[in-house]
C-alpha cells in the first residue's frame, strides 16, 4: 500500500533505479491513460525545484497523455514485476489494454495516474519541455545522432517538478 513521504525521505541510487530498474511513466485518468517503460532520465535541482527529466519520442502513445495533462507518474516497481514493465515498453496501448495484460492495477493519485503495484511513485508537474535537436551534438556526441536517431525521431524531454512521493 503506497502512502506519502517526504521527499527528503528518498534515498536511492538514480543511476540504479532509472537505468537498471527502469520505470513507468503514465499520465491521465484511471479511466483514460497511457503508461509506457523508460530507462532514460535524469533527476536533480533545477531553477530551485527536484526535478525529473523524462525523456518521450513523439510517436509514442504516451506522448499524447503527457502534451494534454499537466500532470504524470514516474513509478518504480519491484523485480517481480520486470515482465510488465517489458511489454509496456514494447507494445503500444493504442493496440492493446496494457494493463489487462499485465495485471497492473491502475489507481489515481493526485489527479493523474499510477499503478497499486508500484514501490516508488514520483509526482511530477511539468514546468518545462523541449526536442532534442541534433545540432546541437558536440564533437564526438555527433555519433550519438546516428547511433539513437537513425529515424531521426528526437525525443521530446520534460522538466517535471516532482510535487509528491508515495512509497509501500
Amino acid at each position: 500500500m503506497l502512502h506519502p513521504i517526504s521527499i527528503s525521505d528518498l534515498k536511492f541510487n538514480p543511476f540504479d533505479l532509472i537505468g537498471k530498474d527502469w520505470y513507468l511513466v503514465t499520465s491521465g485518468t484511471p479511466d483514460n491513460y497511457n503508461t509506457m517503460t523508460a530507462s532514460w532520465g535524469t533527476m536533480g535541482i533545477f531553477w530551485g525545484k527536484p526535478v525529473v527529466n523524462t525523456f518521450i519520442r513523439p510517436q509514442r502513445y504516451t506522448h499524447e497523455f503527457i502534451e494534454k495533462n499537466d500532470l504524470y507518474t514516474i513509478s518504480f516497481f519491484h523485480k517481480d514485476m520486470r515482465p510488465a514493465l517489458q511489454l509496456c515498453g514494447s507494445k503500444s496501448g493504442r493496440d492493446i489494454d496494457k494493463a489487462a495484460a499485465t495485471g497492473l492495477k491502475p489507481m489515481a493519485v493526485e489527479g493523474t495516474t499510477t499503478f497499486e503495484q508500484a514501490r516508488l511513485v514520483l509526482v511530477c508537474k511539468k514546468l518545462y519541455d523541449y526536442h532534442i535537436d541534433p545540432a546541437h551534438f558536440i564533437g564526438s556526441a555527433k555519433e550519438l545522432d546516428q547511433k539513437w536517431y537513425p529515424q531521426k525521431d528526437y525525443h521530446h524531454c520534460y522538466f517535471g517538478e516532482i510535487i509528491a512521493v508515495y512509497s509501500e
